[in-house]
């Protein structure tokens, strides 16, 4: 794990795609730069002029630099009290425009941080948005939740507690020590005799919490994937009983996740109590040399503070040389999200757009598989003239619904072509070719929000008296109207306080604000009782006169009336005709009609 966590740490092709989001801001990274250099060339000046303080106050001769000089210009170098007055009020300003600096560093970093998150999570988002749904089918959706959240949230601390703060550190230890070498060499190699110590501590440290780390957001992604999805599934979760089993489960992943911020825990517990081991034994060497031989106590002062200055980062380098990595792992996951090309064809320039649809539907030898070479629809060819009404027959799995999910363009087809009106379903705008099919599915999905935002979609251009209108064609403007609020109403995540009828009204009347050339009825009454099947009915009526009409139901009460049935089984098309034909053929849709309308039994779907 370590390995594979030291390649990343410099996969400077990484990094450089990390700062591709970073170029809008680059003045503010150049800006953060040369703050890490102004603070790392202030950081010896304080504990330089703290000795010469020192000296000067036991009356020991020192020879002041000219800067120096020129910063107690007029101070009669004579008198002590005037000389340590004049350097400590120069200390007090020169500590509040460290503080200044400190403080513009870490606020820029954060800023720039904060400013990639959000351009970062913007271009995943439209990412997600035009990933082929195969990949929804694969990925759980918790785990995308972390790549578009957490993750990307991890890649702000390479900014703001990583990159660029250990650059910071790094030469704010590197000038200290050249400074320390340059007042006394002997010394400083004396005071570094514990240094090796530090080292391999700060090593070992990083390697373990690496790993804690790694292991934390492992743990993390497996949280969120099995709590939004059963949070999700709760109604199957207590319908069987599942609870206690489901709660066994969750305890498991979240063992795991206390297991390894633990072992974290445990290498900070030991880490740091080492290091105040070694900045004591390093303070001691200085003591006790400084004490047999000079018995500068204005270099020992200094050389104490300049220890102070090394090992005050070093504390905190590891720990950000971590941050650095799993900002790193991270972006390594997000990119795996932006370089996913498993998406549907970017819309061409100059795609074909028209201001009408006709609705004439063509496939041609069609195959289609979700996965591999499993396919779920095998050599499909059929067509549907504009106003035609059309109803898809056959059992669970015979690949009704993908036809409807290939004509709409939300998977891309391994063979064959479907065309619309002519032109290849490939060659259309894809925002043109959907609002001109209007979807109603058996498993409607309602977002949080009120009844209008659901029927609209937030698009302003629906008003609502089209949306009343077309409520009351459907016959549940009444019903509307009787809930807390009328079309204000909320009605919660996934519809969750409204009955599968009453949400299959609400999908129904979206599908008919949009006028589409083309109407998929997918199930469509399949959870809707009778009276309000009359009421649909009737409009549905009225819905397809002129329009090109698919429609797949298990109850063939509602197919009747169609111009051309299909019936699908395995992938396949088995016959197609209409009502009469097909029952005159005695074939397979006959068996189907005479299991459900003689024998009684329902067809399983």
């Amino acid at each position: 794990m370590s390995a594979t966590a030291k390649k990343k740490i410099f996969d400077f092709s990484l990094l450089r795609r990390i700062f591709i989001f970073v170029k809008p801001y680059r003045s503010y990274f150049y800006l953060s730069l040369l703050l890490a250099i102004l603070m790392a060339v202030a950081a010896p000046v304080r504990p330089y002029l703290i000795q010469l303080t020192v000296n000067t106050a036991i009356g020991k001769v020192t020879v002041l630099p000219g800067w120096v000089s020129f910063v107690v210009l007029g101070v009669d170098l004579a008198d002590i009290s005037r000389f340590i007055i004049a350097i400590t009020l120069f200390q007090l300003v020169f500590l509040l425009l460290e503080t200044i600096i400190r403080f513009l560093f870490s606020f820029i970093t954060a800023w720039m941080g904060q400013h990639v998150v959000k351009d970062l999570r913007v271009t995943v988002y439209k990412k997600v948005l035009g990933l082929n749904l195969r990949q929804f089918d694969q990925t759980p959706i918790g785990t995308l939740t972390t790549r578009t959240i957490n993750d990307i949230e991890s890649i702000n601390d390479i900014f703001s507690d990583g990159l660029i703060p250990i650059v910071a550190d790094l030469l704010t230890i590197f000038i200290t020590l050249g400074t320390m070498f340059w007042m006394d060499w002997r010394l400083t190699l004396i005071s570094l005799v514990p240094f090796p110590l530090m080292l391999i501590a700060t090593y070992y440290f990083k390697e373990s919490v690496n790993k804690s780390f790694i292991q934390v957001r492992n743990a993390v992604a497996a949280l969120n994937a099995f709590v939004q999805e059963h949070i999700t599934g709760m109604q199957v979760v207590q319908a069987f009983a599942a609870e206690e089993k489901e709660f066994l489960a969750f305890k498991k992943i979240n063992q795991k996740h206390r297991d390894s911020n633990i072992k974290a825990i445990f290498a900070y517990s030991v880490f740091f109590p080492v290091v105040e081991v070694v900045l004591a034994v390093s303070t001691g060497l200085l003591v006790w040399w400084i004490a047999d031989r000079t018995l500068d106590a204005g270099l020992l002062v200094a050389f104490i503070l300049f220890l102070n200055q090394i090992f005050r980062p070093l504390r905190v380098v590891a720990d950000k040389f971590n941050v650095l990595q799993m900002g790193m792992i991270a972006a390594e996951r997000v990119f795996k999200v932006l370089d996913n090309t498993d998406e549907l064809p970017p819309v061409k320039e100059g795609a074909y757009a028209p201001e009408q649809i006709r609705g004439d539907i063509s496939f041609k030898q069609v195959s289609f598989a979700y996965v591999g070479e499993n396919y779920v629809l095998k050599n499909i060819s059929f067509q549907v003239k504009a106003g035609e009404t059309v109803a898809l027959v056959g059992h669970t799995g015979s690949g009704k619904t993908s036809i409807i999910s290939l004509l709409n363009r939300l998977y891309q087809i391994q063979e064959g072509t479907i065309t619309l009106d002519g032109v290849s379903i490939d060659e259309y705008d894809t925002d043109r070719l959907r609002k001109g099919i209007g979807v109603v599915l058996q498993d409607v999905f309602l977002f949080s929000g009120s009844v209008m935002d659901n029927i609209t979609l937030r698009n302003p251009e629906i008003t609502r008296e089209q949306v009343e209108e077309a409520a009351k064609m459907i016959g549940v403007h009444d019903f509307l109207m009787k809930l807390p609020g009328g079309y204000d109403y909320n009605v919660m995540e996934r519809g969750s306080t409204l009955s599968l009828g009453q949400r299959q009204l609400l999908s129904f009347i979206r599908a008919l604000l949009y006028n589409p050339s083309v109407l998929i009825l997918d199930e469509a009454t399949s959870s809707i009782d009778t009276e309000s099947e009359m009421l649909i009915e009737k409009a549905i009526d009225t819905l397809i006169s002129g329009r090109t009409s698919i429609v797949i139901a298990h109850r063939l009460s509602t197919i009747r009336k169609a111009d051309k049935i299909i019936v699908l089984d395995k992938g396949e098309i088995r016959e197609i005709g209409s009502h009469q034909e097909l029952l005159q053929l005695g074939g397979f849709y006959a068996k189907l009609h005479e299991m459900q309308f003689e024998k009684k039994k329902p067809i399983l779907q």
